[in-house]
């Protein structure tokens, strides 16, 4: 029997091995990707939905983790003096408990947009013995001629508290979405939602309910909300990057 003849090796084009060397090194890139967006086993946003309304003489003890313990009280009161002239205050506060802090300046609670930061290096308040003020309206005289108001929160949809408090002893971030309604003599809150992230000193953004990626990858979504992470771009969104960043194009 004759011996086989030796097979050589076929050489690849130029434009194939070109392709096969970009999907390898998208496939490698993807691997990095998807890894670093991936976040540790014990990283989790717990999410609660709820539908709370606060008004009149009204207090709501909000509860982030469930365990029985009240982490922020949520209250709507006021005060009216019969003196010469007719006074009246109403006030739509949130107070933190002892060791927890609310984001704000000075005495306002502030008013935070979808997808803005809450974590270290932001600003916090404790809020004082009344709390950190949200809205607040001023009647002055019978005739209802002169009213004001003030806070953050003045007829407001869809905004968030950003809070910090403790569990154990140590400090995490959550968040607590409102609505807030203000008439001239009556401020309506509801509350919609609040979530706070699990792993200690992490950051969360206002209205994130997921904990699919790190917070610096997370854009807002203005049809909903609350909103969560965009998915991770998939192996062959990766190789068209690559090989349009290659050609000098953008993806």
């Amino acid at each position: 029997m004759k011996p086989l003849p030796s097979r050589t090796p076929s050489k690849l084009s130029n434009s194939v091995h070109h392709q096969l060397s970009m999907y390898a090194l998208a496939a490698s890139g993807a691997g990095v990707s998807l890894l670093a967006l991936t976040p540790s086993a014990e990283a989790k946003i717990v999410y609660t939905k709820t539908h709370q309304v606060v008004e009149y003489n009204g207090i709501y003890d909000l509860d982030l983790t469930h365990d029985g313990t009240v982490d922020f009280l949520i209250q709507e009161t006021g005060s009216s003096a019969n003196t010469t002239t007719f006074q009246l205050r109403r006030w739509l506060f949130v107070k933190a408990a002892l060791g927890n802090d609310i984001a704000g300046d000075g005495n306002y609670a502030s008013a935070l947009k979808a997808g803005a930061d809450i974590g270290p290096g932001g600003r916090f308040i404790k809020g004082g013995s009344n709390g950190a003020t949200m809205a607040f309206i001023y009647q002055f005289s019978l005739t209802n001629t002169r009213h004001s108001s003030k806070g953050d929160w003045i007829n407001v949809k869809n905004r968030y508290l950003g809070l910090k408090f403790k569990i154990k002893g140590k400090t995490h971030y959550g968040w607590a979405r409102l609505s807030v309604q203000t008439g001239k003599i009556t401020i309506t809150g509801t509350l919609t939602g609040y979530a706070y992230e699990t792993v200690a000193n992490r950051s969360i953004r206002a209205g994130q309910t997921r904990d699919d990626s790190p917070p610096d990858a997370i854009s807002p979504q203005t049809a909903n909300p609350d909103f969560d992470v965009a998915p991770g771009a998939t192996l062959g969104r990766l190789a068209r990057g690559v090989h349009n960043v290659l050609d000098g194009r953008q993806p």
